[in-house]
């Protein structure tokens, strides 16, 4: 087991800790959006901040960071490894024939139905 796996899931574990991972994920997901959606006002917000000591704004923006970064802690704790945050990506390390790999899957599909090699990433991804 690599020193960044706590765990190794069997696809039936993986599938029933998206029961849990598919709703953190949709709220990491819906707050990334919020907060690509005002990137412009998120720069005015910081260099005024900067400026005044804080906002209303800019405090609201610390509380969306900090429920994101307890989201993907959430996510982490379950024995996930979230891959690519913008397209919602997120693999279980299991093993395959002896050797570790990754069941992957992605936000929007249902139950996890592909696997890829450690270094190769959502490219490589098989049918399980």
């Amino acid at each position: 087991m690599s020193e960044n796996t706590s765990r190794y899931f069997t696809l039936e574990e993986a599938n029933t800790a998206l029961e849990i991972i598919r709703p953190l994920l949709r709220e990491v997901l819906e707050i990334r959006q919020g907060i690509l959606d005002r990137e412009t006002d998120t720069w005015r917000v910081i260099e005024k901040s900067l400026g005044n000591g804080g906002s209303r704004a800019a405090s609201q923006m610390v509380q969306e960071f900090q429920r994101l970064d307890q989201l993907v802690r959430q996510i982490q704790a379950a024995g996930a490894v979230i891959k690519d945050i913008n397209q919602g990506l997120v693999d279980f390390p299991t093993l395959r024939d002896g050797r570790e790999v990754y069941l992957c899957w992605k936000y929007g599909e249902g139950q996890i139905q592909f696997w890829h090699d450690i270094d190769a990433g959502f490219a490589g991804r098989q049918p399980w």
